[in-house]
């Protein structure tokens, strides 16, 4: 499953540097919570997330009707209590699927068409297309079946807007180069909102070893950068437009 064709060229997106330092780490403050589709969103402005979203194909309609399923039971439950979805309830929706999703989405499931190196190219340049300017890539990882993603959202940038900019733009690309029509992701993705340093940390170190972890050799597709302060950090950065 390794790539014919060398990465993009840039200092921060190949190969693993040392580990995330410097003054730009996440502030932690209020957080909102946003319902789209599926599951819940944690959201705050100028915040940093864990983020992964996967290959239409990537996961058995079984295992998707499983966590739809025990989605609908919690939520029935606080419905036949005529209230709003407790904190735990939601947490719970969140993180009831992450360990069976994470589990075939590292055994390979599906077509993987991003062992494809030019397809694995598209994505990459998506994710680095707006880097510094309306969101700080931390760290990324495109795996044959699936993107993980730790990143900080500049001012007036949401987490929704930035996700669609990549899947809509990597999407086309891709279905250009397979030759095909049709949907290429996963409607829904998956975000954690990052409120410590500890779990800062371990979203960096996760999405770094995620190719060791999946047994990919030689995996160039992934990218880590020292965190430093920029323009941006104070509100700073610049609005260019939408990847299309």
């Amino acid at each position: 499953m390794k790539p014919t064709s060398s990465p993009v060229t840039n200092d921060r997106s190949a190969g693993v540097p040392p580990a995330v330092t410097g003054a730009s780490r996440p502030r932690f403050g209020e957080v909102k919570i946003r319902d789209r589709g599926r599951l819940p969103h944690w959201e705050k402005d100028n915040a940093t997330y864990f983020i992964t979203f996967r290959l239409a194909d990537s996961l058995p309609k079984s295992v998707l009707e499983r966590i739809e399923s025990e989605r609908q039971a919690i939520v029935k439950t606080a419905i036949g209590l005529r209230r709003d979805l407790s904190a735990d309830e939601r947490t719970r929706i969140a993180r009831l699927s992450t360990p069976v999703i994470e589990s075939f989405l590292d055994s390979g499931a599906g077509a993987c068409d991003l062992q494809n190196s030019a397809i694995a190219e598209k994505v990459a340049n998506a994710l680095l297309h707006f880097d510094e300017r309306r969101y700080r890539l931390f760290a990324w990882c495109v795996m044959p079946n699936h993107v993980h993603v730790v990143a900080r959202l500049f001012p007036g940038q949401t987490l929704a807007t930035v996700v669609h900019s990549w899947k809509s733009f990597s999407a086309k690309q891709a279905n250009r180069i397979l030759g095909r029509h049709g949907g290429f992701w996963q409607r829904e993705y998956y975000d954690h909102l990052i409120r410590s340093e500890e779990e800062f940390e371990r979203a960096i170190r996760y999405v770094t070893e995620n190719p060791a972890k999946a047994k990919l050799k030689d995996w160039k597709w992934v990218g880590e950068r020292d965190a430093r302060p920029t323009a941006a950090e104070d509100g700073g950065a610049t609005n260019g437009s939408a990847a299309k």
